[in-house]
């Protein structure tokens, strides 16, 4: 196993590195960077924006500045748009004067040593953002992601079990609908509902603590911490009952059919012995080779629109709006910590899968006897 996982960390440096270089040079050939973002602003509005480039924006109130031609600083000129100096200005601050090629082995560089910079358009360091936002979906992806593990893998097996009977007609109806019903408007209701909206008031609306956190006991802290986790939490688990209860139930039937259980049952082992000897054990391989790719996307992807409705500043969020800006830096820092995430947890997957069943040995790529 030792092998296994010091070959799979190696190949996590190749991939990263494919990653990082597609996306790179595709968002950077890509039109409406962060340049003609910030121009946009210029263009649009103020001194401020002026400033940061060393640009003197027009004094009289009507944005009617004049070139400058004796080099001093660029001027705006209203309507006529940004004189070249300052579009020069713009991209000399975003490093775009420069070749892609030494943009890209400067990135490359940096993130080596976990060297993200500064965002282009929030003035604040990127790994200052980034951990900010990391507690955020870490709460949300994991409790959501063990919750829903915990829930599906004991009702997809007693569905199993119990095949054909009303509990397995009803539970898989009940899953069903409330995987019909959208986290993001799922997430509206309890707000109305339970968050201050029009009925009731027990839960908080934003953020992971209370203002006063800080001042509460230890236990204190965890109820806070629990309080504010009730509804964003429940507007995602909710849903995701029904692929991996669906799952667990068919693994299970699948290996209550084969003839190693008849066996097993044949030679004096009770059911249950049967059931959690040998059946557990070959139908989770399945369903936790899906841990991963549930994690990942619970962490990176669903909680983009449970983040915005309860105000809470994750991962998803930041991403998007980085996107939406075109903020390279935090951009291409949220894509390296994702796929960084990703590749661990695809290794995860596979050691939780040997510990499960030592029969699989992923160095020689098969099951040994």
């Amino acid at each position: 196993m030792a092998a296994y996982i010091l070959r799979r960390l190696l190949l996590v440096l190749p991939t990263l590195l494919g990653i990082i270089t597609v996306n790179f040079f595709v968002v950077q050939l890509a039109p409406g960077g962060p340049v003609e973002q910030y121009i946009a602003r210029l263009e649009n509005g103020g001194a401020g924006y002026m400033e940061r480039i060393g640009a003197a924006p027009a004094n009289d109130g009507t944005h009617a500045a004049t070139t400058q031609t004796d080099g001093s600083a660029p001027t705006y000129r209203g309507a006529a748009g940004l004189s070249p100096q300052a579009v020069e200005a713009v991209r000399k601050q975003y490093g775009f004067d420069r070749p892609i090629g030494e943009r890209y082995l400067t990135m490359l560089g940096d993130f080596a040593l976990f060297r993200f910079g500064d965002s282009l358009f929030k003035g604040r360091g990127v790994l200052e953002l980034v951990g900010e936002a990391m507690p955020v979906s870490l709460s949300l992806g994991l409790w959501s992601t063990l919750i829903i593990y915990a829930v599906s893998i004991p009702l997809g097996m007693a569905r199993a079990v119990r095949r054909g009977s009303r509990f397995d007609t009803a539970s898989g109806v009940a899953v069903i609908a409330a995987h019909a019903i959208p986290a993001f408007l799922l997430a509206v209701l309890l707000v109305v509902l339970f968050a201050g909206g029009s009925y009731f008031k027990w839960f908080p609306l934003r953020g992971l603590t209370s203002p006063h956190f800080a001042e509460l006991s230890a236990m204190g802290k965890m109820a806070d911490y629990a309080h504010h986790m009730v509804l964003p939490i429940g507007s995602m688990v909710i849903g995701g009952f029904a692929g991996l209860t669906a799952l667990t139930r068919n693994a299970f039937l699948d290996e209550l059919g084969k003839a190693y259980v008849e066996t097993a049952l044949a030679k004096g082992l009770s059911r249950k012995a049967v059931l959690w000897r040998h059946v557990f054990r070959n139908a989770m391989l399945l369903v936790i080779s899906g841990l991963p790719a549930a994690f990942v996307r619970v962490f990176f992807t669903g909680a983009l629109l449970i983040e915005t409705i309860f105000s809470l500043n994750g991962l998803g969020l930041l991403g998007f709006e980085a996107a939406m800006q075109r903020d390279y830096p935090v951009m291409f820092a949220t894509l390296y910590v994702f796929t960084l995430i990703g590749l661990v947890m695809s290794l995860v997957g596979d050691v939780v899968c040997m510990l499960v069943d030592p029969r699989i040995d992923f160095e020689r790529r098969e099951v040994s006897a």
